[in-house]
């Protein structure tokens, strides 16, 4: 493993996330980060039962993605547990049974896009109750700038995602863009590292929140365009949502450190 120990160039201090020289390092690498996915969701009580999953793409059979069985108790996840996921929906390595709700959509969005290493979808109370307005979130503050420009809304709600289809007009309607509202159901996130697609997730709750109380408390001032796209490019970059998410890392690894067994 190499670890870049620069930083961005941008006057921000921002280093820039570890690149891997082998890729069974990168493969367990990516394991432990999405186990430490799981066990966030339900640390900041953003886990429902059944509902939610957490993928990211297999280093070599880029094809394939890793996530946790279906049923998982979302804070016992340890990298372990993981399975492995082929194209057609096949567990391929490791045991236990496949959300298929999960392959529906993560599938379709791990084909549309090959820059994506990391997905995440869960239904935080928060984005379920923001999903309901049918639309994107406005820049209201900082952190949500993040989302400025490169997230949208899938308005299509038809019941739990299971067809591919639907799973492929969900990859079309997220386009190039790093998040997406889907419509009465809650958000979802991707990253190019898990990292930054388990910040973006945490971080778009916590937007859809202070939106919502915003909206409840009066008539919120948006952030004008030109000040909202800067700032976007402050805190909406890969490296920075990569970054952010290293010291909820630190705090998971520190309180369940059995999560990288």
């Amino acid at each position: 493993m190499t670890a870049a120990s620069g930083t961005a160039g941008r006057g921000d201090n921002i280093p820039t996330p570890s690149v891997f020289d082998d890729p069974a390092v990168e493969r367990a690498h990516r394991r432990r980060r999405v186990a430490a996915g799981y066990r966030m969701l339900a640390r900041f009580g953003l886990d429902e039962g059944i509902a939610g999953h957490i993928t990211c793409r297999d280093p070599e059979r880029t094809d394939h993605f890793w996530t946790a069985p279906f049923g998982a108790w979302f804070g016992a996840v340890r990298a372990s547990d993981l399975i492995l996921v082929n194209d057609v929906g096949e567990v391929v390595e490791g045991a236990g049974p496949l959300n298929l709700a999960a392959f529906a959509i993560h599938s379709a969005i791990h084909r549309a896009r090959p820059d994506v290493v990391g997905a995440v979808h869960a239904h935080g109370l928060n984005g379920k109750a923001f999903a309901t307005l049918g639309r994107p979130l406005a820049p209201l503050t900082q952190d949500a700038c993040a989302f400025y420009g490169s997230h949208g809304v899938f308005e299509d709600f038809t019941g739990v995602v299971l067809d591919p289809d639907e799973g492929k007009r969900i990859a079309a309607c997220l386009g190039e863009g790093k998040a997406l509202i889907l419509a009465n159901h809650g958000h979802l996130t991707v990253g190019q590292t898990v990292d930054s697609a388990l910040f973006w997730f945490l971080t778009m709750e916590r937007s859809c929140q202070a939106e919502l109380l915003a909206r409840a408390a009066g008539e919120p001032r948006e952030i004008p365009p030109a000040t909202a796209a800067l700032t976007h490019e402050q805190v909406g970059r890969e490296d920075v949502g990569w970054f952010a998410f290293q010291p909820i890392w630190q705090r998971l690894v520190a309180e369940q450190p059995d999560l990288l067994d």
